[in-house]
């Protein structure tokens, strides 16, 4: 007996030790989801039905001429100061926007296809400060726990990212400090994003002629602009609403020159439940659906059936204090219910979760982010936002936080994929051979051998060690495996997708800030 469970061991490493095709892997990008449905279908018609009332009876101010102009263009109307969209024309809208597109990344392997319930995990944010060293900090006070984050930073979180399987895209975490110019900021971060990964990147910009000149730079990345079109492998993330229902004027002068340029679009409202948006979950959901829906009227009336994500982001408040909640059980369903709604739209549709309150990587951070986390992919939304590496309600990012949530994600993401229901899963053939031709267990089975890998996920820093194994190897927390494990991926892993003649190039032609050495070897 013992000589045969050593086989069936060696049997199990020899597996595990040969790589997966992408369609075998356990988990992957697009996983479907939708099981989690906190609205019932009673509750999604009255949400719309209320939507298109704020559409149509109230609508926007801060309208520009220019939008003023496309969506009049299209059957809108504009009285006493509001841009107003009829109910007609937003159904019309709903049939006939674009639902069924491709995310690209740089490299093809990373394509994201967004539609139906398919759910891709990415980062996101504007953090300002970076958990540095936090355990060094508990030891060591007066070094500091938060500091402001760099442009420096932003790189390396890319390249994190682009080592980090359960991530699928990265939008900025962090805001670059050190760079005090706008201009070279958005700039920066557009090279710092798509130098840093192969993977699709979201990017955004305070001034349209900033964004113009970002276009330029990715064409050059591209190879020029007919690829860039071909492929774009960045998107706009705009936050063209102050809520409540108030168009912002830069940011709709910024989308206007993406939605040109051919970049996709995530039309991000924001509202913050009880400040700028209802205290209730139900208005919070409506609000931001309303404001979502105007700007794809918007983006329509420019370029008929351009890829947008629908973005409804309602933030919550803590009541008491008026400060935000990102890791409260309320953000979970209110985030999740606007997923669902996604759903009822068919639209493709991004929400944000995984935006702890606590400031380290510890075990609120846990339970906050897996909770938030669980119900947005269930939810069925396309893209989850802010997913790995926040805490303290946006304010920070953390690098080996970032490395446990990707840990995290392979767990949920199985969970999205639930249990899969056909003759060969229900496995009569294997339970009637193991109960009657032996062993009548089920270790060794081929059936058992060959899903090993295919239908189970393995933490790669979560601990299933007994006590003994785990004293004996060592005894670490899972922050300080995600510590060595960041440290060894930012010191080896320099991407070099972008040729070198091109990023002189580049240089030549734009204020970057990084120097070109310390993206070539540690630092």
């Amino acid at each position: 007996m013992a000589s045969r469970r050593a086989g069936g061991r060696e049997a199990r490493k020899a597996l595990r030790a040969a790589p997966l095709a992408e369609e075998n892997k356990p988990v992957r990008p697009g996983m479907e989801g939708g099981r989690f449905k906190p609205l019932s279908n009673a509750d999604m018609d009255k949400v719309h039905a209320t939507v298109l009332d704020l559409l149509e009876k109230v609508g926007f101010t801060r309208s520009t001429e220019s939008c003023i102009e496309y969506v009049t263009g299209v059957g809108g109307k504009f009285e006493n100061g509001r841009l107003k969209f009829p109910r007609a024309l937003v159904e019309d809208t709903l049939a006939n926007a674009l639902r069924d597109f491709t995310l690209y990344g740089q490299d093809s392997a990373h394509d994201m296809h967004l539609s139906g319930n398919k759910v891709h995990f990415g980062t996101a944010g504007a953090a300002v400060h970076v958990v540095d060293e936090w355990k060094s900090h508990l030891a060591y006070p007066d070094k500091g726990l938060y500091r402001e984050s760099t442009v420096q930073d932003l790189y390396d979180a890319a390249r994190l990212v682009d080592k980090l399987d359960h991530l699928h895209f990265f939008q900025r975490c962090m805001v670059a400090r050190d760079i005090e110019s706008p201009r070279a900021m958005d700039l920066n971060t557009t090279y710092a994003s798509i130098s840093g990964t192969t993977k699709h990147c979201g990017l955004s910009y305070v001034e349209p002629d900033h964004a113009a000149e970002g276009l330029k730079l990715l064409h050059e990345i591209a190879g020029g602009e007919d690829k860039w079109r071909a492929r774009p492998f960045a998107s706009l993330s705009c936050c063209f609403v102050v809520p409540p229902m108030r168009f912002a004027e830069d940011a709709c002068r910024v989308m206007e020159v993406c939605v040109k340029g051919g970049m996709p679009v995530l039309l991000l409202a924001a509202g913050q439940a009880g400040a700028t948006s209802p205290a209730s979950l139900a208005g919070a959901v409506v609000q931001e659906w309303a404001e979502v829906l105007g700007a794809l009227v918007y983006v329509n009336a420019i370029v008929p059936q351009h890829p947008c994500i629908a973005g409804p982001w309602p933030f919550v408040s803590d009541l008491r204090t008026g400060a935000m909640s990102g890791g409260s059980g309320e953000q979970a369903v209110l985030m999740a219910a606007c997923g669902q709604m996604g759903r009822y739209y068919d639209l493709p549709t991004g929400i944000a979760a995984g935006m702890a309150d606590s400031k380290i990587p510890d075990a609120q951070s846990g339970y906050e982010k897996s909770y938030t986390l669980s119900l947005a992919g269930h939810s069925g939304a396309n893209m989850i936002y802010e997913s790995a590496g926040m805490q303290a309600s946006l304010l920070g990012f953390s690098f080996e936080g970032c490395t446990i949530d990707n840990d995290m994600l392979g767990a949920i993401n199985r969970s999205v994929r639930g249990v899969d229901i056909d003759t060969e899963n229900l496995a009569y053939e294997t339970i009637e051979d193991v109960c009657l031709n032996g062993p009548e267990h089920f270790l060794g089975h081929n059936a058992t051998l060959s899903r090993m890998e295919t239908d189970y996920v393995y933490p790669d820093l979560g601990d299933r060690l007994t006590p003994a194994e785990w004293m004996e190897l060592g005894a670490t927390s899972i922050d300080q495996r995600a510590r060595q494990k960041t440290q060894d991926i930012l010191a080896s892993h320099f991407p070099s997708h972008i040729p070198d003649e091109v990023d002189a190039n580049i240089r030549e032609k734009f204020d970057i800030r990084i120097p070109r050495e310390q993206m070539k070897a540690k630092h």
